[in-house]
């Protein structure tokens, strides 16, 4: 009876807990980032507690105030000037300004007669179908740009509900995570070392995908859209911004921006810009992922280039823009978990 009785619990336990969370559901993006901003920032709110231990209060809500004013206002200034930018581009393609085949016959007028030749016998290479499937790309992204570029002061009730929302539970979470901490232990039906583990690896890979995948990859991104700027080529923001995203991609990354518009600037007579570019992608923004990431990450996150850029990209594709830090994280947990697995099966075999 009591089995009985245990069992109907718990399956009523369930129930309810799908059913909170389906009320949760419309908000699951404002708790994410909440839980992670408050991870990531959980050591700032740690040193103001310390300067005032009496005022957990103020020193929550000044933590809240430092990732406004560090990461929400930037992002959003970035965002506007993205978007911006990115229609100030399909304005220029569109009135040909841009001749998006150009570079492609430069190149072909660089090369030798024979290698010309041969060129278009093995590619079949028809540089006014190519500017058209060129074009059939890049317009129609260019008119959703710029329709959001007219549209993006007005910011709908459900995103501005969604911030105040993520703000409000970033305050709790920081002022009482501890507390929270200790319950979700007691709650997961798991042994306390693996439950431990388990949540100190979570809290790990969080600091290290936040630092050692996008913090890299924004740097990245800046430090090309920088370039960009400085050598006067076309939308540099735009540019960074790309380059920060492939930046996920091992080996090659950035360099499959930075190369091409290299290569294109030597071959349409902009030799000097085109070696500054080659030379800075080269030693600056190709190396700064192998100074910065043991650097900002260390022992944080262990895994493989290859998992990170499928669980990435896997996560993109199946939630949207959260699944870029949620395909990681959930990699890491995959990992953590069968690192648990196979400790526990070889401890359990030493026994017998």
């Amino acid at each position: 009876m009591r089995t009985s009785e245990d069992r109907s619990f718990l399956v009523w336990l369930g129930v309810i807990s799908v059913a909170f969370g389906w009320l949760l559901w419309p908000f699951s993006g404002a708790l994410l980032w909440a839980t992670l901003l408050a991870i990531i920032f959980a050591p700032l709110y740690r040193r103001c507690v310390e300067m005032f231990p009496k005022w957990r209060n103020v020193a929550a809500l000044s933590t809240v105030v430092v990732v406004v004013v560090m990461v929400l206002i930037p992002v959003g200034v970035i965002i506007a000037s993205l978007v911006d930018q990115g229609g100030e581009l399909y304005q220029r393609v569109q009135s040909g300004e841009i001749n998006l085949a150009h570079p492609l016959q430069q190149l072909k007028s660089a090369l030798p007669d024979w290698a010309a030749s041969l060129s278009d016998r093995l590619a079949g290479i028809d540089f006014s179908a190519m500017k058209e499937r060129l074009s059939s790309l890049v317009v129609p992204a260019g008119q959703q740009l710029a329709g959001h570029a007219i549209n993006f002061g007005q910011l709908t009730l459900e995103f501005v509900a969604s911030l105040l929302v993520m703000l409000y539970l970033l305050f709790f979470f920081l002022r009482d995570g501890n507390e929270l901490n200790i319950r979700l232990r007691d709650a997961l039906p798991l042994r306390p070392s693996q439950t431990a583990e388990i949540l100190d690896a979570f809290t790990l890979a969080v600091r290290g995908t936040i630092k050692g995948i996008i913090l890299v990859a924004l740097i990245q991104g800046a430090l090309g859209g920088v370039i960009f700027w400085l050598l006067g080529l076309t939308a540099p923001l735009l540019a960074g911004a790309v380059m920060a995203l492939l930046s996920l991609l091992p080996v090659l990354g950035s360099a499959l921006v930075w190369v091409p518009v290299a290569i294109y600037l030597l071959v349409a007579g902009s030799v000097t810009k085109g070696i500054i570019l080659l030379a800075f992608g080269t030693f600056v923004i190709g190396l700064a992922d192998n100074f910065l990431r043991p650097i900002l990450v260390g022992q944080s996150i262990q895994m493989p280039s290859y998992v990170v850029l499928l669980a990435t990209l896997g996560g993109l594709a199946v939630l949207g823009a959260n699944g870029f830090v949620i395909g990681p994280l959930v990699a890491a947990m995959f990992l953590t978990a069968w690192r648990i697995f196979v400790t526990s099966k070889a401890r359990r075999d030493v026994k017998e």
